[in-house]
């Protein structure tokens, strides 16, 4: 069923949202703060910039081991996925900053990493944060179905009983295929789902654009190592290989466990496309937060272990999550409404591994508790 024709019900828990933006509105007010980027988010994205760039620098300087050169490309692989994570993603989501030129500025940033920020603002913001773990609209529970099985609503394969197994080695793939090949792919699905002109631009500009980033970013990342770092030739491509697993698997490792985990119930639209349920009451059972109290695992992976609280307000700055989550959690209780939250990380990668297993096992995976 196409995206524009799902929609999400009007009646039921409607309050519960407009309480909640009523509420977060005035935490801002009350404390005269933006929502946007302040001056630690400034100091994050030169931080997370550097961990990917100095290294990159490194790759060029003469009489070093071969294994620092390795040393080097991991390091950017951790960089990498920290700019996906902590920079790129709210400069997309138009929460850095309010003035938008900025956000778009920063949010090219992706260029950096092999990706199009225009692909990527469809496929997250308006297929996976509008429709979140809707089968066959979420993209973000849409792998290849011949290896990966994330809804119940899919068909279930053989090979999908030994996912829980190796779903970690594709995730580490999710960068370089990225850079290779998705965006060609999306591009020309979007073109046939209307939504390349949607913003803004033409399927030819599109596609020019993607073409022209490709080839910076192969000259930079590519040709240049292979051309003038010292190290042999075959270092240089175990460590580039090496950056794109380090960074697919951060980055899988954050979002999976977010939403493919046992609390998540896979709303379906009807006949008509309605789904049952209110936009932000979907967020709340769809969605899971983790490590709420690890600061520093929270400042690396850009306040996207408060997942909740993004998908309710992705427009404000992740820096604001640890402040509002109270604000949220308290609110869906006093409305009895779900806010799931694991303790720690490898709680939540537990939780993640249990569901891909029970998806690999069963039609219609059960409710793990």
């Amino acid at each position: 069923m196409s995206h524009s024709k799902v929609t999400f019900s009007k009646e039921h828990n409607t309050e519960f949202y407009k309480v909640l933006r009523q509420r977060v509105s005035d935490y801002f007010k009350t404390n005269n703060i933006s929502r946007h980027a302040n001056s630690a988010m400034v100091f994050k994205t030169i931080c997370m910039m550097l961990i990917y760039l100095i290294p990159y620098a490194l790759l060029f300087v003469s009489g070093i081991s071969n294994w620092f050169y390795l040393l080097f490309w991991a390091i950017m692989g951790v960089g990498m996925a920290g700019i996906g994570l902590s920079v790129m993603h709210d400069a997309n989501h138009s929460a850095y900053s309010r003035n938008e030129t900025i956000n778009k500025i920063i949010g090219k940033v992706v260029i950096l990493l092999g990706g199009n920020d225009t692909n990527w603002k469809i496929q997250h913001n308006v297929l996976h944060h509008t429709y979140t773990n809707v089968t066959d609209i979420d993209e973000d529970i849409d792998p290849p179905a011949i290896f990966l099985r994330f809804s119940p609503h899919k068909k279930r394969l053989k090979i999908h009983r030994f996912q829980h197994l190796y779903a970690w080695f594709f995730y580490s793939l999710m960068t370089l295929v990225w850079f290779v090949s998705k965006d060609y792919k999306q591009a020309a699905r979007y073109k046939k789902m209307g939504l390349v002109e949607s913003q803004g631009i033409t399927y030819s500009q599109h596609i020019f654009t993607i073409v022209i980033s490709k080839i910076f970013y192969a000259v930079l990342f590519l040709l240049l190592p292979f051309l003038l770092s010292p190290a042999y030739w075959y270092v240089t491509l175990i460590g580039y290989l090496l950056m794109q697993f380090i960074s697919g698997f951060i980055l899988a490792a954050i979002f999976q466990p977010a939403h493919v985990v046992p609390t998540s119930n896979y709303p379906m639209p009807d006949d008509s496309g309605n789904i049952d349920a209110d936009w932000a009451v979907n967020q709340l059972y769809n969605t899971a937060n983790f490590a709420p109290g690890a600061k520093l695992f929270s400042w690396y992976v850009g306040g996207l272990n408060y997942q909740v609280e993004h998908h309710l307000f992705p427009n404000i700055c992740h820096i604001h999550y640890s402040k509002i989550a109270s604000i949220v959690r308290e609110t869906a209780h006093e409305y009895n409404l779900p806010y799931h939250s694991y303790n720690t990380f490898l709680k939540a990668l537990r939780e993640h591994t249990k569901m891909l297993y029970a998806l690999g096992h069963q039609d219609l995976a059960p409710a793990i508790h």
